[in-house]
């Protein structure tokens, strides 16, 4: 129909698996719930007065899951567009786990989510919980660039090069030949246009990316979110953001490893606990003819 559009709607919740169910009933059957390429790419199409830009963070639909291969190796899989973790009920099942440290589905010692080793196995062949098959790339061809990539996909690295990649503060440059900001960004291209833009809105020299795969136990199979951050207070620091500032200093309640200052949270994070609140994007086609949003109601 040439009255409908996408519209994109902000679903925000103070506990994560309801953000994530409202956000999966906007986006219905003909939308999508937006993963972190997707929220790169927007805030590269958008001015930097958008709230894409002007808010403290969001949750995405990007997963990193440390797994063992058939053959013993120890590698990481990142989904994009909804993984292991696509689903409310999911995250649910984790929250109501044991705390045990047996517990098979509960949480790590570094509030990452344990996941089975079906799971595991699942997710390196590209299959989701749902019954979903999505292509999964190699790394080193992924990298090389995939025509037509889809909106829905995985990609495959050995632990130590996602291990090896940025964590902390780097340059805007470095980044774009790191890993695992090549992997989140959806390509090399997609990184590189990201960067450039990221690094005229903060008019810094460097930007947070960070990881676990230094800290986590790496036989033990386990996924992260991926989440998008602005500084740490939000859009009302963005003017006094000090550049200096990126330091160790006082934590906020969100990071439970990482301790940074107040001004320096922007960036891409993987390494947050998964027991708190989340901020999606939800993307669905909407008939403009029959929409409030679209009138005039000036004279």
């Amino acid at each position: 129909m040439k009255d409908t559009e996408m519209e994109a709607a902000i679903i925000f919740e103070s506990h994560l698996p309801d953000a994530l169910r409202r956000a999966l009933e906007y986006a219905g059957d003909d939308g999508y719930v937006a993963s972190m390429p997707q929220l790169l790419h927007a805030r590269v199409n958008a001015d930097f007065d958008n709230e894409i830009w002007d808010t403290w963070f969001f949750t995405s639909t990007s997963e990193e899951s440390a797994v063992t291969t058939p053959q013993g190796n120890h590698a990481v899989v990142v989904v994009h567009g909804g993984g292991i973790f696509a689903a409310p009920e999911r995250f649910r099942k984790l929250y109501l786990a044991s705390v045990d440290r047996a517990s098979v589905d509960g949480f790590t010692g570094l509030f990452g989510a344990k996941i089975l080793e079906t799971e595991a196995r699942d997710v390196q062949e590209g299959k989701l919980p749902d019954g979903t098959q999505i292509p999964i790339f190699p790394f080193d061809e992924f990298k090389r660039g995939i025509a037509d990539l889809p909106r829905h996909y995985a990609v495959i690295m050995d632990l130590e090069t996602a291990r090896t990649s940025k964590c902390g503060y780097a340059s805007f440059d470095e980044l774009k030949d790191d890993p695992l900001m090549i992997v989140r960004a959806g390509g090399v291209e997609a990184g590189a246009r990201y960067l450039d833009k990221a690094k005229a809105y903060y008019g810094t020299t460097t930007m947070g990316s960070w990881h676990r795969f230094d800290d986590l136990n790496p036989d033990q199979p386990q996924t992260w979110v991926q989440f998008l951050f602005d500084c740490l207070a939000g859009a009302s620091d963005k003017e006094s953001l000090d550049p200096a500032s990126r330091q160790q200093g006082d934590s906020d309640a969100w990071f439970t490893h990482y301790r940074v200052s107040r001004d320096s949270g922007f960036g891409l994070r993987g390494d947050m606990a998964l027991v708190n609140m989340a901020r999606y994007v939800a993307v669905a086609p909407r008939n403009v003819a029959t929409s409030v949003r679209h009138l005039s109601f000036n004279r």
